[in-house]
């Protein structure tokens, strides 16, 4: 398995990408830029992972899949689709915090390559005689020559043990799932894919995330040569020359972190411009009574209150403070509390 070797460099790009988490985590983002960015962030990432993997769609062929209600999908479209769907999987796994295994590896690559024929559903299983598994170059000759199939079960065995008890930092964890399910390769189909979106999840489930507002596979795609050629390191083609235990692991960590550091920096610029752009829309949209109390809210700093608690400070009926917390909630500025499936109480975003 490849050993990570920590330098000033990695330690630096490590400390730079959690000065931008802790910047972002500063930045409240309302419910409705935080729903929009989340599901734009989904559509980036399932058109850029499968671009990597030489999907030919456009973004907005893509897109268009993605919000289709058809029932029937080319095979480009249906690859879009699936990894959509594979995390809005994860999604719900994330509200549990579900930690990696491998059987939340097999469930998403099963969403991933969902309408393959069986066979490239699960980890592989031995070759007819006379044939072997690699990854193929357009000349013909092996590009990639990954391990035995019956080595996978220890391999990732070893991968999650890995995985929940190391403590190394988790981005370097995140960085060694993404390059160990690529070079283990244990699918017929769908190992990039897989090991991008696995990867993924778990810095979401680590707490680097980054509120959803971009999409690291939008990164790595902006360079695919450089992406494979930080995977390959020069290595020769076959498993156990190198791949399996990497002389120079840094090389990978290095990118994998480059392309973080770079991700990180810009979704903390967008986050903070999309912020500002929103607040202006949305006080467009309040009435000046409205507005009013937003400010008395905050001024006062009351996070959490009932109606006929402000309405007598106010000197205001209780339906007037209904009202105005309905446009509030209406645009992100409250979220309501509800007991037995009734609003008893208001919270302030």
């Amino acid at each position: 398995m490849i050993k990570t070797a920590l330098n000033n460099g990695i330690l630096n790009k490590i400390l730079e990408i959690e000065k931008n988490k802790d910047a972002l985590n500063l930045v409240k983002l309302p419910v409705n830029l935080s729903n929009k960015f989340r599901k734009n962030t989904k559509k980036k990432s399932s058109y850029a992972s499968n671009r990597i993997e030489g999907n030919p769609l456009t973004y907005e062929q893509a897109d268009a899949a993605i919000e289709s209600k058809n029932r029937h999908f080319l095979k480009p479209e249906q690859e879009i689709r699936n990894y959509y769907l594979a995390l809005e999987l994860l999604e719900k796994k994330l509200e549990n915090q579900e930690p990696i295994s491998l059987k939340l590896i097999l469930e998403i690559q099963k969403q991933i390559c969902d309408g393959e024929p069986k066979e490239k559903i699960g980890l592989r299983g031995m070759m007819p005689p006379g044939v072997l598994f690699a990854v193929w170059n357009d000349d013909g000759t092996p590009a990639y020559i990954p391990p035995e199939y019956n080595e996978v079960p220890d391999l990732l065995n070893e991968l999650i043990s890995y995985v929940n008890e190391s403590d190394d930092h988790p981005l370097i964890k995140a960085a060694v799932i993404h390059y160990q399910l690529v070079t283990i390769h244990p699918f017929e189909d769908g190992n990039g894919r897989t090991a991008r979106i696995i990867s993924n999840y778990y810095l979401s489930l680590s707490g680097y995330g980054f509120k959803n507002v971009g999409s690291l596979e939008e990164y790595m795609s902006y360079d695919i040569d450089e992406y494979y050629d930080s995977l390959q390191m020069n290595l020769p083609a076959l498993y156990y020359d190198g791949r399996n235990d990497p002389p120079h692991p840094e090389i990978w960590i290095s990118y994998f972190l480059k392309i973080f550091s770079l991700y990180a920096s810009k979704v903390l610029s967008i986050a903070l411009k999309e912020t500002s752009n929103n607040e202006n829309e949305r006080l467009l949209h309040l009435s000046n009574k409205a507005k009013v109390f937003l400010e008395y809210l905050k001024k006062h700093n009351i996070v959490r209150f009932t109606p006929i608690e402000v309405a007598g400070k106010l000197k205001v009926t209780n339906r007037t403070i209904i009202n105005w917390c309905a446009e509030l909630v209406n645009n992100g500025y409250l979220k309501p509390i509800l007991v037995n499936k009734r609003i008893r109480q208001y919270e302030l975003i």
